[in-house]
């Protein structure tokens, strides 16, 4: 993955040197480290080295023994016009209290990213024919956001 951007004390980056390598096939040999799994796959021999992906109509509640080992969570959004992402997101954030990284992998643009922000990503690999420098611009989005986030769980009427 080349288009990484992450963020890094609440300033978005470009990821020049990402370690992390996108695993889509479960075919494949033997994961070595710093690869992302899809989940049945990482299921079948949770590892701490690695990280796990999340299809669309994956529950991210098969994950919560592990949540305390796992380094990396992506989710995919095999369409920008699949939304569920969004709440598998806002949920490993909210409801199951998870910290560590949450990458949004597929059909990534720059469109998105402020909203995927506020849902709880930190990290986005942006789609490989999109502009990085470009997609950066994106996370600048909305400056005020009304309803709650990850980032506000304060509705805007009780910040005031």
């Amino acid at each position: 993955m080349r288009n990484v951007i992450g963020l890094y004390e609440g300033r978005a980056q470009w990821v020049e040197s990402d370690a992390w390598q996108l695993v889509r096939e479960c075919c494949e040999d033997q994961p070595a480290q710093s690869q992302i799994l899809p989940l049945a796959r990482w299921l079948a021999q949770p590892s701490g080295y690695n990280g796990v992906w999340l299809g669309p109509d994956d529950d991210v509640e098969a994950l919560q023994l592990w949540l305390g080992v796992l380094p990396l969570i992506a989710i995919d959004f095999p369409s920008f016009r699949d939304g569920r992402g969004y709440s598998q997101a806002y949920l490993l954030r909210t409801r199951l209290g998870w910290h560590g990284e949450l990458r949004a992998i597929g059909d990534v643009l720059r469109d998105q990213l402020s909203h995927m922000r506020q849902c709880g990503f930190d990290s986005f690999a942006v789609r490989e024919d999109k502009c990085v420098a470009d997609a950066l611009k994106g996370l600048g989005g909305v400056s005020v956001q009304y309803g709650r986030s990850v980032i506000e769980p304060r509705p805007l009427f009780r910040r005031r």
